[in-house]
């Protein structure tokens, strides 16, 4: 199973690009969050990690395989939780990323449905399965452009601590919106945390 690509842009579509690495031109499919990125990078080099699916139709003859591409791991740690979700396969998870994870991440933590049906292909029903099944799910993903902009700047908290801490000040009282505010915070100050216990006393003690 592939993993990461390391090849040169050839061309951007829609919906995939074209990959040169060595001798062969692969086509990789990108969300459009990923697309917008690339633009810019045809000629060059890039690193794309990389998940594969069969498509068609398992009572069928014939299965296609597919490669779809993220720039981050981050990326595509989401995508493969999306669709996990009720009736979200890989190309409707696709489709529905064309805003930056850590935004998605945000609205299903806050359960803003509302927000989740401006996605491509998810409409209210749709929102309010994510929200159901992911909302304590993906706390360390609505963080993840802070933690890599802060990478090599001293990032004061990973994201694993950051959704611990999430969790918990949910579990004390607080909504998802106000938990996060605090937090982004707290560990935009770059202070260094240790523990759950300390991230959370932190955030309390925000006006």
């Amino acid at each position: 199973m592939i993993t990461r690509m390391i090849g040169i842009v050839n061309r951007v579509l829609d919906e995939e690009i074209r990959l040169q690495v060595g001798p062969f031109e692969y086509q990789v499919l990108i969300p459009e969050v990923t697309r917008r990125s690339l633009q810019e990078k045809v000629g060059l080099e890039v690193v794309l990690h990389i998940v594969e699916y069969l498509e068609g139709n398992q009572s069928g003859s014939r299965m296609v395989p597919r490669r779809i591409g993220f720039l981050t791991e981050d990326d595509l740690e989401f995508f493969e939780l999306f669709c996990t979700v009720d009736k979200i396969g890989p190309k409707k998870a696709l489709k529905a990323m064309a805003c930056p994870v850590r935004d998605i991440a945000r609205a299903i933590g806050s359960r803003d449905a509302a927000w989740l049906t401006t996605l491509n292909g998810v409409g209210k029903a749709g929102a309010d399965t994510i929200i159901a099944q992911l909302h304590r799910k993906v706390a360390r993903f609505s963080v993840v452009g802070n933690l890599q902009s802060g990478a090599g700047s001293g990032a004061s908290v990973s994201g694993a601590l950051f959704e611990e801490a999430y969790l918990g000040m949910i579990a004390l009282g607080l909504s998802g919106i106000e938990a996060r505010a605090r937090l982004d915070a707290v560990t935009a100050q770059g202070t260094q945390f240790s523990d759950v216990a300390s991230l959370i006393q932190a955030a309390f003690q925000r006006n």
